[in-house]
C-alpha cells in the first residue's frame, strides 16, 4: 500500500509539474516574440536618432570649418592691410623711425659784422634749410627732421620775423638737421666741393658741423594733415 500510494503521489506530482511546465512554455512562447519585436523597434529608433545626431554634428563641423577658414582669411586680410598701412605711415612720416644717417648742425655766424656788410648774411635763413633738405633728399635721405620737426610732403619752412617756422612751429638756431639713409652717400652728397654747405661755411661764415651716425632717431610728424582740394582720381578706360 505504501509503495502504491507513493507511486500515486509521485505520479500526481509529476502531472502537476508537467502541467506547470506546459503552461510556462505556452506563456513564454506567446511573450517572447512581442518582447523581441518591441526591443528591436527600440534599438532601431535609437539607431536612427544616433544617425541623425551624427549627420547634424557632421554638418556643424563642416560649417565651423568654413567659418574658421573665413576667419583665417579675414585675419590674413586684416594683417595685410595693417602691414600696408604701416608702410604708408612710414613713408608719409607718421611714424617715428631710426637708422643710420648723418646729423648736420647749422648756426648763425659768430664773427663780428664788418662795416658795410649785410648782417643778414651771417644768419641762417629758411632758404638755407630748404636747400639743405633738398640736397639730403637728392642724396637718398629716407627721413629728415629739423629740430625734431619731421619733414614731410606737407611740411612748410618759412620765415616769420626773427624766427623760422617749420610745420608752423617756431624754431631758432642752432638747427639740427637729421637724415636717415646711407651715411657714406649722404656725407658725400652734402660735403661736395662747391656745395651749399661749403658755401654757407666759407662764403658767409656760418657754423656748420656734420657727422655720420650708426643710429639716428627721427620723430613722427605731429601736425595736422590738411587736405582740402585733393581727392583720389580713377582714370576711365576708353572703350575699344
Amino acid at each position: 500500500m505504501r509503495t502504491k500510494g507513493g507511486q500515486i503521489s509521485i505520479m500526481i506530482v509529476c502531472l502537476i509539474v508537467g502541467i506547470m511546465i506546459s503552461v510556462q512554455f505556452k506563456t513564454t512562447e506567446n511573450y517572447d516574440p512581442q518582447v523581441r519585436e518591441t526591443r528591436f523597434e527600440d534599438l532601431t529608433n535609437q539607431l536612427n536618432t544616433i544617425i541623425e545626431e551624427r549627420d547634424a554634428l557632421a554638418q556643424e563641423v563642416l560649417s565651423l570649418r568654413e567659418k574658421l577658414t573665413n576667419i583665417n582669411n579675414n585675419q590674413q586680410a586684416v594683417t595685410d592691410l595693417q602691414e600696408e598701412l604701416k608702410k604708408t605711415n612710414l613713408v608719409a612720416g607718421l611714424l617715428p623711425v631710426q637708422g643710420p644717417g648723418i646729423v648736420v648742425t647749422l648756426n648763425d655766424s659768430k664773427r663780428k659784422v664788418q662795416p658795410g656788410e649785410n648782417p643778414n648774411y651771417s644768419l641762417v635763413h629758411e632758404d638755407d634749410l630748404l636747400h639743405i633738405v633738398n640736397e639730403m633728399r637728392a642724396s637718398g635721405a629716407e627721413a629728415i627732421s629739423i629740430n625734431d620737426e619731421r619733414i614731410t610732403a606737407m611740411s612748410e619752412i618759412r620765415c616769420a620775423g626773427t624766427t623760422i617756422l617749420v610745420n608752423w612751429n617756431k624754431t631758432v638756431p642752432p638747427f639740427e638737421i637729421r637724415a636717415i639713409g646711407d651715411p657714406v652717400i649722404l656725407e658725400s652728397g652734402m660735403s661736395i666741393k662747391g656745395g651749399y654747405l661749403e658755401t654757407l661755411k666759407v662764403l658767409y661764415g656760418l657754423e656748420v658741423q656734420m657727422q655720420t651716425a650708426d643710429r639716428v632717431e627721427i620723430p613722427a610728424y605731429k601736425g595736422p594733415l590738411r587736405v582740402r582740394y585733393s581727392a583720389p582720381f580713377e582714370s576711365e578706360e576708353k572703350a575699344d
